[in-house]
């Protein structure tokens, strides 16, 4: 069985050979939307996170990761369904608000918050502002004098030792991201020698798209044991330790899908046994998925334009590329590109006996969406689909290339589409409607 073929059955669902989103058929969304399009399954959507909510121990709150998809309609479900946002820009927090978010309930991090955006933060009253640096410590507290605001701070943590695990490993050496461990007491003092600060817990991310609960386990007793550490030399309690994100989701060949119920055991013990170590009794837990509550529910669309050959070799050209799906071509950071999930949508379990690229419509050999992959034999006309593409396919993509038209985003639930972000304009690439410039 291909790996389209497991997630249809996981999660979507097919009749006669074509692919059903929330029991609706992809061709009757394709029609009626155009393409290329992203759909977006709510259903998955709350599969993924009652998985998570059972496997996790109660007393762990989760926040989701905005950067993952910031789409205002799985932001508004979310916030629905009782979870906080995590944000890191002044626009993510703007979403968050706009989504209807308890400020309360929004974390704010990131390594470059600028004096605006920390203003914001401020007069937005969020539950917490993740500082990065000394620095950003003593700018937050003059901004909130200035205002006459308090803020709430964690400190995000770089460990002082070499982590394991993730596609991009963020803590443990050198790095932009996150305040030193051997500098967290001065981090702290300086928090409470400022009396427009309120000290509220420690910030760990150490890795992303993890998929092996161990490491992660590994990576969570680091963290518990640095915060006992700190909240021994201190003196301090650790009113909150937010454990990050990092939870993957298989994209490729071979790749094993997250026990999130085996993390959630580890994780319950090692909760256990930090209540016991001083300062961490009455600590509260939070995590920040983003891909793993959202990646599996998208799938990207688009349609076949022309099948040619050229000197043997048969290329699927679509009406979509690399300015939709970066990831899928390869050129988000992959050392090694592989095809992530894709198949003909309108002929699900027919023979795959022929090999071909999928290309997108961009003039460069860049916008390959998938290499010598097996399918069917493909026609002008035929639905291709990108599965894993609800997280980090639209928002981590550069729409703006080539000028064509941002794709529409399309979100199903109990059975209707809705249209939630609309397909772009042409005139949307004129980006300086002014008048141009008289030479003297």
């Amino acid at each position: 069985m291909t790996d389209a073929r497991r997630i249809v059955g996981a999660y979507f669902g097919e009749r006669d050979g074509e692919l059903l989103v929330g029991g609706v058929p992809a061709r009757a969304i394709a029609d009626r939307f155009g393409t290329p399009l992203y759909i977006y399954s709510a259903d998955v959507i709350d599969a993924k996170l009652l998985r998570l909510q059972q496997a996790l121990p109660a007393d762990v709150t989760i926040h989701y990761s905005v950067k993952a998809n910031p789409s205002q309609v799985i932001l508004r479900h979310l916030v629905s369904r009782g979870h906080g946002l995590e944000v890191a820009s002044s626009g993510e927090l703007y979403q968050a608000l706009a989504a209807g978010c308890d400020p309360a309930r929004i974390l704010f991090a990131g390594p470059g918050k600028t004096d605006p955006e920390l203003r914001y933060a401020l007069e937005s009253r969020l539950g917490e502002i993740h500082v990065e640096s000394l620095d950003e410590i003593t700018r937050l507290a003059a901004l909130a004098r200035a205002l006459g605001a308090r803020g709430r701070v964690a400190v995000r943590v770089n460990p002082g030792q070499d982590v394991e695990g993730g596609a991009l490993r963020m803590g443990g050496k050198p790095s932009p991201f996150g305040i030193d461990e051997e500098l967290l007491d001065a981090a702290l003092e300086r928090i409470a020698r400022e009396d427009v600060l309120e000290f509220g817990g420690l910030h760990f991310y150490l890795g992303s798209q993890i998929l092996d609960h161990e490491v992660l386990a590994r990576q969570y007793r680091g963290c518990l044991d640095a915060a006992a550490a700190l909240a021994q030399r201190t003196g301090r309690s650790i009113p909150a330790i937010d454990l990050g994100g990092g939870f993957g989701v298989p994209y490729f060949e071979r790749e094993q899908e997250l026990d999130v119920a085996a993390l959630g055991r580890d994780l319950g013990g090692l909760i256990a046994a930090a209540r016991g170590r001083p300062g961490l009794a009455e600590t509260r837990f939070l995590i920040e998925p983003g891909r793993y509550v959202v990646g599996e529910a998208g799938v990207y669309v688009a349609r076949v334009v022309t099948v040619k050959r050229s000197r043997g070799k048969t290329f699927i050209v679509v009406d979509g590329g690399m300015n939709h799906h970066l990831a899928a071509s390869g050129n988000l950071g992959q050392v090694i590109r592989r095809n992530m999930p894709a198949a003909l949508i309108g002929k699900l379990g027919r023979a795959a006996d022929n090999r071909a690229d999928i290309v997108g419509p961009l003039c460069t050999p860049l916008d390959t969406l998938a290499r010598d992959l097996e399918l069917p034999p493909p026609e002008p006309g035929d639905l291709v689909g990108l599965f894993q593409s609800g997280a980090y396919a639209r928002s981590a993509s550069p729409l703006g290339f080539l000028s064509h038209p941002a794709p529409p985003e399309v979100w199903v639930r109990e059975g209707e589409c809705h249209l939630a972000r609309r397909r772009g304009r042409l005139e949307d690439a004129v980006l300086d409607q002014t008048e141009p410039a008289r030479p003297d």
